[in-house]
């Protein structure tokens, strides 16, 4: 199994479409993320996150307001 650095967090999420993908873009651009990507193809559409300074909450929080579902993978 993979070790995952300590500033990554992944989430599973209903986020499925480039209108989602795009819709996140503007939510998550103002943030202290180094990186982020929703990999659709999987079936929990895991959005991963890359930031040291962004706690899960904070991720599940704004993402919910979205409209989305977001539950951090463990």
């Amino acid at each position: 199994m993979e070790t995952l650095p300590d500033n990554v967090l992944l989430f599973k999420t209903n986020i499925q479409t480039n209108d989602d993908k795009a819709c996140l873009q503007q939510v998550l651009a103002p943030l202290p993320i180094e990186k982020w990507s929703v990999d659709t193809e999987d079936v929990d559409c895991v959005l991963r996150i890359v930031s040291g300074r962004l706690q899960p909450a904070d991720i599940i929080e704004l993402v919910s307001r979205q409209g989305y579902q977001c539950s951090e993978l463990t």
